[in-house]
């Protein structure tokens, strides 16, 4: 989408018209720059690096920048279903949403004006736990007690 068509379509999230700054190359920054952190990180990095070869990097990372796109400026460009591979994740928990979020966090507040920053972590949040739901029922395990992570307990 051309930055000429995109200021003439208001995108509405939540019944909020997003801010004019937040485009394409804000959500490439965003996920390129968080990205760096996940392979930096000793907890995350290694999960990745199993998962995904040193040549297949320039293909995820446009995917994620599809995801944001969609999520965030509801262009449909992602076609995907992202709970799957994190399912197939032998021991994913609650030390490794916190820490995704703590990186997604620090990412998007490093790069975002406050605003866009909070539009990511909200979407970011409500991810966290539906994905946490996801792996406590594909586990069999019981999803009471779940609670949805909030920002200000990371």
């Amino acid at each position: 989408m051309s930055e000429d068509s995109r200021s003439r379509r208001t995108v509405v999230v939540d019944g909020v018209p997003l801010p004019d700054m937040l485009d394409e190359p804000m959500i490439r920054s965003v996920v390129h720059g968080f990205y760096d952190e996940i392979r930096r990180d000793d907890l995350l990095g290694p999960i990745f690096q199993d998962r995904i070869d040193p040549d297949d990097w320039p293909r995820h990372l446009a995917k994620m920048c599809d995801f944001w796109s969609s999520t965030l400026l509801r262009t449909h460009r992602y076609e995907g279903r992202p709970l799957p591979p994190h399912l197939a994740i032998v021991g994913l928990g609650e030390a490794h949403f916190r820490r995704w979020l703590k990186l997604f966090r620090s990412t998007v507040r490093r790069i975002c004006p406050p605003e866009v920053a909070n539009l990511f972590m909200d979407r970011a949040l409500r991810i966290a736990h539906s994905f946490r739901l996801a792996v406590a029922f594909s586990r069999g395990e019981t999803a009471i007690g779940i609670d949805p992570i909030v920002e200000r307990d990371l």
